[in-house]
């Protein structure tokens, strides 16, 4: 079958490590793992670490990449796939697929069958192959993290990127008042776009918030402290610009601030994002969407960094 992998590590140039061709059929570890036909699929920058070397080993490549699908199950369903898979030997008890497991971006993956959710009537699977990743962590920052419900206002850090765009588009259509940061003119018209205020990272905001979405880290860390309201959430899920912030712990006891990580989410809530998504017509930001014949364009537009919201792979042609 036809699929996009690792074939080496290449940290200085890791689309030259990235390779395109036939790889065998997919393996089932035990009995209750199925294949799913793949018919969409998206990419994340974890695709682009993985060709750097981060998290694999020499000894496990070739190792096919990919998170996020959504395509037919065994019996002919319409499914997305939780890329999130139970692992022996792994420190977490679990891994993403296309760390111990082939991964998404190929004709075909295996996952467990708990890790198939029906996809809602409404919901292209062009669109569901967004969410199980980036907006999958959005989600769960938001909700489970961020206690949401309870808040007015969201400050959402660095959008622009698959998950800081995904918790404005999810806030914005919550009913909250969203403000976002963007070092990009042309970025900060489109989160406007989507029912944010959009502002310049630092920029003082007209309120403090309730709930701050952090994916940037050092860079933005010190303004996501300031603009907290008291007992504010700031949730971390990420730190392109740096992990070793400067925190001042005098602001987060007298302000009673929660700072709080995640990653991902369950299959449950998983499910939940598919029925709000299809309940309140919420659909991804989809940057493009390239053919899988044009995979290396898709990786290269990633790499790149210019793009908004998500890239995805039409497995069809």
């Amino acid at each position: 079958m036809r699929a996009a992998f690792a074939s080496r590590f290449d940290d200085a140039a890791p689309l030259a490590a990235l390779t395109v061709g036939e790889r065998p059929e997919p393996v089932h570890p035990d009995d209750d793992w199925v294949t799913v036909e793949v018919r969409a699929s998206s990419l994340n920058h974890h695709d682009l670490w993985s060709l750097r070397g981060v998290g694999l080993t020499e000894a496990q490549l070739p190792m096919i990449l990919g998170c996020d699908a959504a395509g037919l199950d065994p019996d002919g369903n319409e499914v997305v796939v939780y890329p999130v898979v139970p692992t022996a030997g792994d420190p977490r008890g679990v891994s993403i697929l296309s760390e111990h497991f082939p991964g998404t971006l190929a004709e075909r993956v295996a996952v467990p069958r708990a890790n198939l959710v029906p996809l809602p009537e409404g919901l292209s699977l062009t669109d569901a192959a967004c969410l199980p990743t980036a907006w999958l962590t959005a989600w769960r920052m938001l909700t489970t993290k961020g206690r949401v419900e309870d808040a007015d206002a969201v400050l959402v850090q660095g959008a622009g990127g698959g998950v800081a765009t995904a918790a404005v588009a999810l806030a914005v259509a919550m009913g909250k008042r969203v403000y976002a940061t963007s070092r990009d003119a042309a970025k900060r018209d489109r989160i406007a776009g989507l029912g944010a205020t959009a502002v310049e990272p630092g920029a003082r905001l007209p309120e403090r918030v309730d709930v701050v979405i952090e994916t940037v880290g050092a860079a933005t860390f010190d303004h996501s402290l300031k603009s907290a309201a008291p007992m504010a959430r700031i949730v971390v899920s990420g730190a392109t610009a740096g992990h070793q912030p400067t925190v001042n712990l005098r602001r987060v006891f007298a302000m009673q601030l929660e700072i709080l990580g995640t990653s991902m989410g369950t299959p449950g809530e998983l499910y939940d994002l598919l029925a709000f998504c299809a309940d309140r017509q919420v659909r991804p930001v989809v940057d493009s969407v390239v053919p899988f014949s044009k995979v290396e364009e898709a990786f290269a537009r990633l790499h790149g960094g210019e793009i908004f919201g998500k890239i995805v792979v039409d497995h069809t042609v």
